[in-house]
């Protein structure tokens, strides 16, 4: 490991030592948990072989479990212990650093066009073919497995596997060796972080192997660095071409989610392989609660990847709108948040009163029947069962109450499509899903398993005092659903997502975060066939694509023009990619206005989106000018921060 990186940790565990010394509290004491041990790598007594049997030694008590040993990104072991035993472990001389882990969680095709990457020979496909697609270039995906039998993984037409790689497809009974090819070329798991603070997992419910139980990392990948499939669609809706921003580079997948959860130790694990394996790339939707640096495995791992020449880039969070709600604040962590694309899935709700609410929807089914409205009821209202009932929560809803009605429930604590799964079940024949003050004007289109739409927040209490002002003249309320199917060339766009975390950053308010924001709201990509396209477990529908949305979407999107922009440009550092990411992103929309915040429809400012919405084509049309904007990366050190009226100036 570097020099550099060497006084990282020294600098860091001088400042804190006493924040990252473990708790001696006696409640805690006999309680082990995972912590990961930093260590100096050439202090090694020649006695022991390994590393590996050095920290072995350093465990002194025989209940202490080695979970992983790291030797690329970061130099040390995870093993679970009780806080007595790390505190310990802190006091030999070896051992310059031990912090406990968190763990993080998922931030859960016409995007590609909408960002002027197409298969064309016109100008607009500039970036593409200078890059080749991106056939020489590794995207390692950090996430939850794969469904490597998806034709978004094909590898027709790709030449052999790059010389430079190192990595390897781990087989199991469920991923054979015919599940990697040319084009998914490395697959592994890592699960014994997870195993050891939840027991072993059931193998009824998860794969023990890459492959994809939950379909989130399945649809990541593909966005990354999906072939070019057609046609595509999901249900019908988004119908067309589905493509990745790579669409030949190979990627390699590393598993690190599971139903608890994604845990540090693991994904430091995963890091480490996929530097070590030979990764160009690193892409990560997963995040936590932010840490000071030192005490943060991500910003640890993506700090080694960086110092090894590999970009990495994150996932913002879903914790907008409000502000200081950014994760993966380090700064040399490309943060990605997410906005709109020019395209979305209308269905709107006709009130008896005659007044028209636009919603969204991705539904494909048994639909309402036409021009017939539908006694319409909030469940919240007296008649329901408080608040519960307002949150539609399961079995929360009377089914005498909403029998053959079209009821309005609360967004809040379960998922939105489980919302429409309880009132299916109780009788209900379609469902409005109406936001939160929180939530604002922002909205999320998803499959249901019955006819329903998702309005905003002011259009829910419109909704809301239609239904009460219906009761008060003892008249019905009534109501019905028109689903529209898709529409593109939506202005205004892109629209910073509602859910798209914010600013400032918590953890270095000087340092601008998220980077740059992009596409990120109802995105397809490909979908495993185990889970359905609602993801409730009852969902026994298939589809080859789903449609999702989170900064989840919008952070593969950076990662697979980041391989574009590698491969265009080899000798480019990760802090030279994201300078141009940076530097050539835009902040007006297609009206030419600026970008407007979706949760309020007010103008939204840097805090919202960063240096702007990633411009793969101006990256590649401004940089062929000049290489004098990359003056000021011209350090020693790999990750300089160029202040926001350097990026405006640039």
């Amino acid at each position: 490991m570097s020099s550099l990186l060497l006084l990282f940790f020294l600098l860091c565990t001088t400042t804190s030592s006493s924040s990252s010394s473990p708790s001696t509290n006696k409640n805690e004491a006999e309680t082990p948990k995972t912590f990961i041990i930093k260590v100096q790598y050439d202090a090694k007594p020649s006695i022991f072989p390994t590393h590996k049997h050095w920290y072995e030694s350093s465990l002194s008590s025989a209940s202490a479990t080695l979970l992983h040993t790291y030797d690329t990104v970061f130099h040390g072991f995870s093993a679970k212990l009780t806080p007595s035993e790390a505190l310990r472990l802190k006091t030999l001389p070896h051992v310059l650093a031990v912090f406990s882990e968190q763990v993080r969680h998922l931030h859960t095709t016409r995007s590609p066009q909408f960002l002027g990457l197409k298969s064309s020979s016109d100008s607009a496909g500039l970036l593409l073919k200078e890059s080749d697609f991106g056939s020489d270039l590794v995207i390692g995906v950090i996430d939850t497995g794969v469904w490597p039998e998806r034709q978004s993984f094909n590898d027709r037409d790709l030449g052999p596997v790059p010389r430079k790689w190192k990595g390897q497809c781990v087989t199991t009974n469920d991923f054979p060796a015919t599940s990697c090819n040319r084009k998914l070329i490395g697959a592994r798991f890592f699960s014994q972080g997870y195993e050891s603070t939840n027991g072993k997992m059931n193998e009824t419910t998860e794969f023990r192997s890459p492959r994809d139980s939950d379909g989130h990392g399945t649809h990541t990948a593909s966005i990354a660095a999906g072939r070019y499939v057609s046609p595509a669609s999901t249900l019908g809706y988004a119908s067309g071409v589905a493509a990745g921003m790579a669409p030949k580079a190979r990627l390699a997948v590393y598993k690190v989610c599971w139903n608890a959860g994604c845990y540090d130790s693991d994904i430091l694990a995963a890091f480490d392989s996929a530097v070590s394996d030979g990764v160009d790339v690193v892409s990560l939707s997963v995040g936590g609660v932010v840490v000071p640096y030192f005490l943060d495995a991500i910003a640890i791992a993506a700090f080694g990847a960086s110092d090894h020449g590999v970009f990495v880039s994150a996932s913002a969070g879903n914790g907008g709108p409000g502000g200081l709600t950014v994760t993966n604040v380090a700064p040399w962590v490309t943060t990605v948040g997410a906005g709109t694309i020019d395209r979305d899935f209308p269905a709107d709700v006709h009130l008896g009163n005659g007044k028209i609410i636009p919603g969204v929807s991705v539904y494909s089914g048994p639909g309402l029947k036409k021009d017939q409205m539908y006694s319409l009821v909030y469940a919240g209202s007296e008649s329901g069962d408080g608040y519960s009932a307002s949150l539609c929560l399961e079995g929360s809803l009377d089914p005498a109450f909403v029998r053959g009605k079209i009821v309005v429930c609360d967004r809040g604590i379960n998922s939105r499509p489980a919302k429409g799964e309880v009132v299916k079940k109780a009788g209900g024949v379609g469902m409005i899903l109406a936001n939160g003050v929180f939530d604002g004007e922002g909205l999320v289109a998803d499959c249901h398993v019955l006819p329903a739409t998702s309005v905003g927040a002011a259009s829910g209490d419109e909704i809301r005092k239609y239904i009460m002002s219906a009761e008060k003249s003892k008249s019905p309320a009534t109501a019905t659903i028109v689903f529209k199917g898709t529409r593109v060339n939506v202005r205004p766009a892109p629209v910073v997502a509602s859910f798209s975390a914010r600013g400032p950053n918590p953890e270095t308010p000087e340092i601008l975060k998220p980077d740059v924001i992009a596409p990120g709201l109802n995105i397809l990509a490909a979908w495993p066939d185990k889970v359905g396209p609602s993801g409730i477990p009852t969902d026994k529908r298939k589809t080859e694509f789903n449609i999702l949305s989170g900064t989840s979407m919008a952070c593969p999107h950076v990662s697979g023009l980041a391989a574009l922009l590698k491969a265009a440009h080899p000798d480019w550092s990760p802090a030279a990619i994201r300078s141009a990411l940076m530097t050539t992103a835009y902040t007006v929309d297609n009206r030419g206005e600026t970008m407007i915040d979706e949760s309020t429809g007010n103008t939204s400012t840097a805090l919202d989106f960063g240096a702007g919405h990633v411009h793969p084509q101006k990256e590649k049309s401004r940089l062929q000018r000049s290489n004098k904007s990359w003056s000021c990366w011209e350090f020693e050190l790999p990750f300089i921060v160029c202040s926001v009226s350097t990026i405006r100036q640039a």
